[in-house]
């Protein structure tokens, strides 16, 4: 069956873009209602693993099992590697030992690593069997490196040649090896220890003459990476550097993997993912497919943060519950400030958190970031505090009210976007995730800040 590695699948039709067609996903489950694998084959045959992964994590669980069950041996090992891991458990349970063995051969090693470093032991040994034996000894020191290192992340499958060959020898040699890796991009240079010198394309190879020595044809940028550095540090410096493939090199120094574009962008993708996750207090790894318990359980402790930092702004306001009773016009604009104050933080604390996961947020310049932030705070406090200091004047007749109301704006979006900026920073010099912790923090002091400044003022002008 072809997974689309050769085509998209331009003759299935799509209902926007790159997304699944409805009709043709009723097609492919009335095919699986009536039982019928030939129909159901031929729907499916052109469709793209990330695009079958795509419908498996749509569909329910009864529907999902019976279309693996009636695949049968079509399925592909790719489908396993595009899959959610919220669901992968699942349809590998479901195949027969028999396909997941023959879909597992097919994978790189590093696809086979991702797949098995979250399953449980008896799944892991399952695809762990199915592997050749050359193969399996690859995963296994593999997946003794640390996780979410390089270790784990780089595939075994190398294409190496001693600094000494001309392009002729390369040449040579790729043309009579029968265990090329199925992509790649550089041949690494390697000195007779086996450490990597440098890399070269495989566009230079291909476009000069035999006789050249291949180390006159070395890349210009050239980065190693250590087996234990962090997977974000590797997404990094591809980013950074714009590369391609890296050779990935033991405690010794010796080569002992590549890692390639794919996996590193792979890599940057859930970065982000977990970052606005983590920002929305709903965990870094939810997921559509995860059911209520798991979700409700990922959820909770933050909403219970929540309700603190709500109780917090609750006794602020019963401070003032005199002035709220004699102006009641006070409890119609207390949420305007509050709510003003926690969408500008929220705004600062986003740029923030993402900066500083590209790194582009720094000691150096971290303080300019800052005056930034609160210089944009005063400016929207300004110009809303004049918009809503008339919307006070007119709607309750009272210009006290209205430059109450427009001071208590102008202070809370200053503090909202220094505390937007500020408390991520200090978060991360702690050791805590900003990402994870900085939004219950940020909208605590914007609420506090806003009913203290806007009820304080009011106390001190109105009474």
């Amino acid at each position: 069956m072809s997974t689309g590695n050769d085509t998209l699948g331009s003759d299935q039709p799509k209902d926007e873009g790159y997304d699944l067609d409805r009709r043709l996903v009723a097609g492919i489950l009335f095919a699986v209602d009536r039982d019928d694998k030939a129909a159901l084959t031929t729907l499916m045959e052109d469709l793209h693993a990330a695009d079958i992964a795509d419908l498996l994590e749509q569909i329910n669980s009864y529907d999902r099992t019976r279309l693996i069950r009636l695949f049968g041996r079509e399925f592909d090992g790719e489908i396993l590697s595009e899959l959610d891991e919220s669901i992968r458990e699942e349809v590998i349970a479901t195949l027969n030992p028999t396909v997941l063995a023959d879909a597992v051969r097919e994978l790189e090693t590093d696809d086979v690593v991702d797949l098995v470093e979250d399953l449980e032991e008896p799944q892991q040994e399952a695809i762990l069997e199915a592997l050749e034996d050359s193969d399996r000894v690859a995963v296994e020191q593999s997946l003794s490196y640390p996780e979410n290192s390089a270790g784990r992340l780089m595939q075994r499958e190398v294409v190496m040649a001693p600094e000494h060959w001309n392009v002729g020898q390369a040449i040579d040699y790729m043309r009579e090896s029968e265990d090329l890796p199925e992509q790649f991009y550089h041949m690494v240079l390697v000195d007779p220890r086996l450490r990597p010198i440098g890399n070269v394309t495989l566009g230079r190879i291909m476009g000069t003459k035999r006789e050249v020595p291949l180390t006159d044809l070395l890349e210009e940028t050239f980065q190693v990476i250590p087996a234990d550095q962090d997977e974000e540090d590797v997404a990094y410096a591809f980013n950074q550097y714009h590369l391609i493939s890296a050779p990935v090199v033991d405690g010794d120094g010796r080569l002992a993997g590549v890692i390639t574009i794919d996996d590193a962008m792979a890599v940057l993708d859930e970065e982000h993912e977990e970052d606005i996750l983590r920002l929305a207090g709903v965990g870094d790894e939810s997921s559509l497919a995860d059911r209520v318990i798991e979700t409700t359980k990922r959820r909770f402790p933050w909403l219970a943060v929540n309700l603190v930092t709500a109780v917090l702004a609750s006794l602020v306001i019963a401070q003032f519950e005199a002035t709220i009773a004699q102006f009641v016009a006070l409890a119609v604009l207390m949420p305007i400030v509050a709510s003003m104050g926690g969408n500008a933080g929220t705004q600062s604390l986003t740029v923030a958190v993402r900066a500083m996961a590209t790194r582009d947020l720094t000691g150096s310049n971290v303080w300019r970031v800052i005056r930034r932030e609160v210089l944009v705070g005063l400016v929207n406090g300004v110009i809303f505090a004049v918009v809503m200091g008339v919307v006070g004047v007119i709607w309750f007749g009272s210009p006290s009210l209205g430059g109450v109301l427009a001071a208590a704006m102008v202070i809370n979006l200053v503090v909202a976007g220094l505390a937007g900026t500020v408390i991520p920073v200090l978060l991360e010099k702690m050791g805590v995730d900003p990402a994870l912790a900085s939004g219950a923090f940020v909208t605590t002091v914007t609420d506090v800040v806003g009913f203290f400044a806007f009820l304080g003022l009011a106390a001190w002008v109105l009474l």
